[in-house]
């Protein structure tokens, strides 16, 4: 027994002194090995370096673009959110450049209506049109001028290019006008050229006609046709239209012209309402007038 123990003990413990010393003599003979033994050395680990590099440099490679993707992935999701919040805040300062350009462009319009207002006698009443009528029964629309501003029925409303219509029905802050095209409005017009009146009036079908022409009278196509002034709250020579024809009927004692509106009803969005067709001047001369007859009539 104590014959095969010791053979085992000395075997083990001299394999074990012979592998150190093996590995220690390697690592000085490394050391102290010539210079060419250290290349040949070098150069048979490179390659096997070389092919160990290849799977680590195609994972980082992998790991590289994976990131890169999603670093993409990321910055176009980023981006498209910015388009889209700049999109919208073009799309709201767009809005707000129309509304300034509206608001601008109204403003001039006002500012010519207060221009013709301070060159003419008469007194008038700035009124935007809010509302247009779309029934076939008449031919109207709405202003935001009633009567807490003065505006009563049978005011002639007008622009500084020519004539509109009349009122024919107020609140206290809005007011209707038909339309000088419509059958129920009747002006009395002066052709401007031959001094002959006549009533001008709307038609069923949205034209305008001068009736009542004196049958002797020469007006021809092309004439212009203005306010008498005498009546129907307008003053004197405010514009209505041009003659476009003449219709003379055998056996009718008038002649009647079609009138052609200087006034486009469609695009007209601010009028000027008549409060007083007579100017200030005229209106006091009048009353100067009727006081000095009284005095003569109480003096006699």
């Amino acid at each position: 027994m104590n014959g095969r123990f010791r053979p085992a003990v000395l075997v083990g413990s001299g394999t074990r002194r012979i592998i150190a010393v093996v590995f220690a003599l390697a690592c000085v003979a490394f050391v102290l090995l010539p210079r060419h033994a250290q290349f040949f050395i070098h150069d048979v680990g490179q390659p096997l370096a070389d092919v160990v590099a290849i799977p680590i440099e195609s994972m980082a490679s992998l790991t590289r673009g994976l990131r890169d993707g999603w670093n993409q992935v990321f910055s176009f999701h980023t981006i498209s959110e910015q388009n889209h919040e700049l999109h919208q805040r073009v799309q709201q300062l767009r809005g707000e450049l129309n509304q300034w350009q509206e608001r601008a462009l109204a403003a001039d319009r006002l500012a010519a209506l207060v221009e013709f207002q301070q060159h003419t006698p008469i007194r008038t009443v700035a009124a935007q049109v809010i509302g247009r009528s779309t029934s076939n029964w008449y031919q109207g629309v709405v202003l935001n001028k009633g009567e807490h501003d003065g505006i009563r029925v049978e005011m002639g409303v007008m622009t500084p290019a020519g004539v509109v219509g009349q009122i024919v029905k107020t609140t206290g802050s809005t007011s209707i006008v038909l339309l000088m095209t419509d059958p129920n409005v009747a002006i009395l017009g002066l052709v401007q050229r031959t001094r002959d009146e006549g009533i001008v009036q709307g038609t069923p079908q949205s034209h305008v006609w001068m009736k009542y022409i004196p049958p002797l009278s020469p007006v021809r196509k092309g004439d212009v046709v203005v306010t008498s002034g005498l009546t129907d709250g307008f003053p004197r020579g405010v514009l209505i239209g041009e003659v476009a024809r003449i219709e003379e009927r055998e056996g009718d004692l008038f002649q009647t012209a079609d009138i052609v509106p200087v006034v486009n009803f469609q695009r007209m969005e601010e009028v000027l309402i008549v409060t007083s067709p007579q100017p200030v001047e005229a209106m006091l001369s009048i009353e100067q007038a009727l006081d000095s007859r009284e005095n003569e009539n109480a003096a006699q």
